[in-house]
C-alpha cells in the first residue's frame, strides 16, 4: 500500500517554504489569473518556475490550480498560461472547466489533469465519467462520508483526493452563486466575497451559513487504508504559519499515527472557527458543525505564536533517504558513492591517499563527516565506510567530496517531465467546431411537484423530480394524455442514493419516459449509459464554446447555459448544440448537505418543507429540501431581459418553479411572463451587469 500524499496549499512563496520544510509531499498553487482563490497572493510565471525548481529539488510535486469557469474571451490567455506552466514543469493541472480540460488534453497530452472539487463530483458515476474523459485524479466534494468515499475507491480506478483540514464552505463547491448574484463576485471564478460568513438568521441562530473548519487529521491513516491517495489541506489564503502547522500535523499522523501535543495546540490556535468538525466524514451532520470566527479565536493567533511556529520551518526538511558508501585505500583515490534508490553516482578525490604519519583515519570519524546533510534534500539512511591501511585523510577533502556528491545527486533526483506542447490556440480549436444555427423552440419548465397546469402543454418538456415520477406514475401517464410531455429531473445532490436513482431511471425508461435533466456529470453518465436524451442544466456551469462542444460530443441533446454569462458573452459563443437560458425562477444560490436550519437546533422530524433565512438587511431567503440536500433560493425571482432571448444563441428558455406550489400560481406566473407583465420585485440576474472579470497580466 502506497503512503498517502500530504498536499499543502501555497498562496505565496513563503508558504512554499513552510509547506516543503514542514514535510509536504506536494503543494498546490494558483497563478495570478484563473485561480479559485483570486484573493491569495498567487504566482507570476517567473515565481511559478522558481517554485517548481525549488520543490522538485526536494522531491515535492507542484500542482497548478486553474480551477475556475473560463469565458471565451479569456480562453487564449488560459491556454497560454497552461503552456507556460507546462514549460515550468508542473506535475498536474487542477481544473474545473470541462472545455478547458479537453483543450489541455490536446495541447499538453501528457500533463496530468486533476478534477477540482469545484466540479461537484460526489458519486461513483461522476468519478467514472472523469476517468473516461482523461482525468487521472478527482478532488471529491467535501461533504462526503467515509462510506461514500470508500465506495468510489473500491469501484473506480481513479486517484482520489480528500480535503482533510481547513475551511468548509456551506455550499457544495461549484454550486454557490450567492456572491455572484448578490454582488457580481463569482465563487466559480475565484472571487467569492464570502457573504455566507455574514449573519444569516434563523429562529435560534445568527450565523446559519457558517460552518466550523473541517479537520480529518485523525483519520489520515484510515483514508490511506480506504485507498485515498492524497490528503489535501485547504488554505491558499492563509498565513505560512498555518500551512506549516497543518502540514506538520498531517505528516505526523501519517508517519507516526499521532500528532504531538505542541503541534496540535498550535494548529488549534493559528486558525479556527470555534473549533473543528468532522461531521461530514462521520455522517454526523447537525448544529455542532456550525461556527464562526469569534474574538477568542482571533486572540489565540498572536505574533508570539507565529514567531514560535516560524522557528519550526527555518531549516530545510530532509526527505529523500540515501545510502552513502566511502572507500579509502592507501595509494588510491578515495571514492564516495551516494544513492537515493533510483539513481546512484560516485565522485573521486583529486589525489591519491597517503600514509598517515601518526593518527590514521577511522571509520567512525569519516562517518561523522559524511552524516552532515546541511540544506540538501537528503536524510542519511545508511553510511558505510571501508578503510584499507593506515590512511591520512583531510577533513576538507571529505567535505568537498560530500558536497559535490550531494549536489549532483540532488540535480539527478529532480522531477523532469519535458512535456510535448503543441502550438494550438483557442482560435484553432474553435475552427474545429462546426457552428450550427438552430431555430427557436418551445420552453422547458422545471417543477418540484406534480401540480402542473394545463397551460404547461406549451412547453416542450416539463421536468419533474425523478422520485415524484416514480411514486406517482399513474398521474404522470395522465399528463401525457393532456399533451404535457413529462421528463425527469435528476436530483442535484446524489449523495448515497446513486443506486436508487439508477433503479428509478431503469423503471421509468421502461414506462416510456426517455428525457432527463442532469445537473452534474455523474447524472449525465448514468442517463447516457441508459440511453436517455440528456438535457444539461445551468448548474453544470457551461460557459464557453469548448464546453458546449464537449457536451455535444459526450451525447447531450441541449444545454442550459450558465446564468453567470452576460448578453455579450452569450452572443459571442460558437454553439454546436441548442442552447438555452434560465428565464424565470427563484434560482438556488446554494446547495448544501447540512441544512442551515439545523444551525439553530431544528430537526427534520419537525421541519416544514420550506423555511426562511434572514440576512442583516432584512431580506428573506427560502430554504427548500428534498430530504438529501437543501437549496437556498434567491430572495427575488429572475426575469429574463427580452434582449437576451433575441440572441441567436438562445434557442429555448427554462422556467424554474420552486416555491410556486399551486397550479393557479404557476399558471398566473406563466401568463404574466408570456404577456410581459411587470413583477413587483425581480432581478435580471447577471445577464446585463455580468460578473467581475479577471485582470489579465
Amino acid at each position: 500500500m502506497n503512503r498517502i500524499e500530504i498536499l499543502s496549499p501555497a498562496g505565496g512563496y513563503e508558504s512554499v517554504y513552510a509547506a516543503v520544510r514542514a514535510g509536504a509531499d506536494a503543494i498546490y498553487v494558483g497563478a495570478k489569473d484563473f485561480s479559485a482563490r483570486a484573493s491569495a497572493h498567487n504566482f507570476t510565471l517567473e515565481e511559478l518556475s522558481s517554485a517548481v525548481k525549488y520543490c522538485h529539488r526536494f522531491g515535492v510535486k507542484v500542482y497548478l490550480a486553474l480551477n475556475t469557469v473560463i469565458f471565451d474571451d479569456e480562453m487564449n490567455d488560459a491556454l497560454e498560461l497552461v503552456k507556460n506552466a507546462a514549460k515550468s514543469d508542473i506535475d498536474a493541472l487542477i481544473t474545473q472547466d470541462i472545455g478547458l480540460a479537453q483543450a489541455v488534453r490536446k495541447i499538453v497530452p501528457d500533463l496530468k489533469l486533476h478534477a477540482s472539487t469545484q466540479m461537484s463530483v460526489h458519486t461513483l458515476s461522476g468519478a467514472k465519467a472523469l476517468k473516461e474523459l482523461g482525468f487521472s485524479r478527482v478532488v471529491l466534494a467535501r461533504e462526503m462520508t467515509k462510506s461514500e468515499i470508500k465506495y468510489i475507491a473500491d469501484n473506480c480506478d481513479i486517484e482520489l483526493e480528500v480535503f482533510v483540514h481547513g475551511a468548509l464552505c456551506m455550499c457544495v463547491s461549484g454550486q454557490c452563486y450567492m456572491s455572484a448574484m448578490l454582488g457580481t463576485r463569482s465563487a466559480n471564478r475565484g472571487m467569492c466575497a464570502q457573504p455566507c460568513r455574514l449573519p444569516f438568521a434563523t429562529a435560534n441562530s445568527t450565523h446559519a451559513l457558517s460552518l466550523k473548519d473541517n479537520s480529518l487529521v485523525d483519520y489520515i491513516k484510515e483514508l490511506e487504508e480506504i485507498g485515498v491517495v492524497s490528503a489535501k489541506i485547504e488554505g491558499r489564503m492563509k498565513r505560512p504559519e498555518y500551512v506549516a502547522m497543518a502540514t506538520s500535523a498531517c505528516r505526523q499522523m501519517r508517519d507516526n499515527g499521532f500528532v504531538d501535543s505542541v503541534t496540535n495546540e498550535r494548529l488549534q490556535a493559528v486558525f479556527s472557527r470555534t473549533g473543528f468538525t468532522d461531521g461530514y466524514y462521520t455522517d454526523n451532520r447537525g448544529s455542532e458543525m456550525f461556527g464562526f470566527r469569534k474574538r477568542d479565536d482571533v486572540v489565540k493567533a498572536t505574533e508570539k505564536l507565529f514567531r514560535e511556529i516560524r522557528t519550526t520551518y527555518k531549516d530545510e526538511f530532509g526527505r529523500i533517504a540515501i545510502d552513502v558508501d566511502m572507500k579509502i585505500a592507501l595509494g588510491e583515490k578515495m571514492i564516495l558513492t551516494v544513492s537515493d534508490g533510483r539513481k546512484s553516482l560516485s565522485v573521486e578525490s583529486e589525489n591519491a591517499v597517503e600514509k598517515a604519519m601518526n593518527a590514521p583515519a577511522t571509520e567512525e570519524k569519516i562517518a561523522q563527516l559524511l552524516n552532515k546533510t546541511g540544506d540538501t534534500p537528503f536524510v542519511i539512511k545508511n553510511v558505510n565506510v571501508d578503510i584499507n591501511g593506515d590512511c591520512f585523510v583531510a577533513a576538507k577533502d571529505v567535505n568537498l567530496m560530500r558536497r559535490t556528491a550531494f549536489e549532483n545527486l540532488a540535480l539527478n533526483s529532480e522531477i523532469w517531465h519535458n512535456y510535448e506542447i503543441s502550438d494550438f490556440s483557442f482560435d484553432d480549436l474553435l475552427d474545429e467546431i462546426e457552428e450550427v444555427s438552430f431555430d427557436k423552440k418551445p420552453s422547458y419548465a422545471i417543477t418540484r411537484d406534480l401540480n402542473i397546469p394545463e397551460s404547461f402543454s406549451s412547453c416542450e418538456y416539463v421536468f419533474v423530480p425523478l422520485f415524484e415520477c416514480e411514486k406517482h406514475l399513474d398521474k404522470v401517464k395522465g399528463f401525457k394524455e393532456k399533451g404535457i410531455n413529462i421528463a425527469l429531473d435528476i436530483p442535484r445532490g446524489m449523495f448515497s442514493r446513486e443506486e436508487k436513482i439508477a433503479h428509478a431511471l431503469d423503471k421509468l425508461k421502461s414506462e416510456g419516459i426517455t428525457h432527463a435533466m442532469c445537473h452534474n456529470i455523474g447524472a449525465f453518465y448514468l442517463c447516457k449509459e441508459r440511453g436517455f436524451d440528456v438535457h444539461l442544466s445551468c448548474f453544470m456551469n457551461i460557459a464557453n464554446s469548448l464546453s458546449i462542444n464537449w457536451a455535444k460530443n459526450y451525447g447531450a441533446s441541449d444545454v442550459e447555459l450558465s446564468f453567470e454569462l452576460d448578453l455579450n458573452r452569450i452572443n459571442a459563443l460558437k454553439v454546436s448544440l441548442p442552447s438555452g437560458v434560465a428565464s424565470y425562477g427563484y434560482l438556488p444560490l446554494m446547495m448544501t448537505r447540512n441544512c442551515p436550519l439545523k444551525s439553530g437546533g431544528a430537526n427534520c422530524a419537525t421541519c416544514k418543507t420550506a423555511n426562511k433565512l434572514q440576512d442583516r438587511k432584512g431580506e428573506e431567503f427560502t430554504v427548500v429540501c428534498d430530504t438529501n440536500v437543501s437549496e437556498i433560493l434567491n430572495c427575488v425571482p429572475l426575469i429574463l431581459p427580452l434582449e437576451i432571448y433575441k440572441s441567436k444563441n438562445v434557442v429555448f428558455k427554462v422556467f424554474h418553479f420552486s416555491v410556486e406550489n399551486s397550479v393557479e400560481n404557476k399558471e398566473k406566473i406563466l401568463k404574466n411572463i408570456s404577456e410581459k407583465r411587470s413583477f413587483e420585485r425581480f432581478t435580471h440576474g447577471l445577464y446585463i451587469r455580468g460578473v467581475k472579470n479577471f485582470t489579465i497580466f
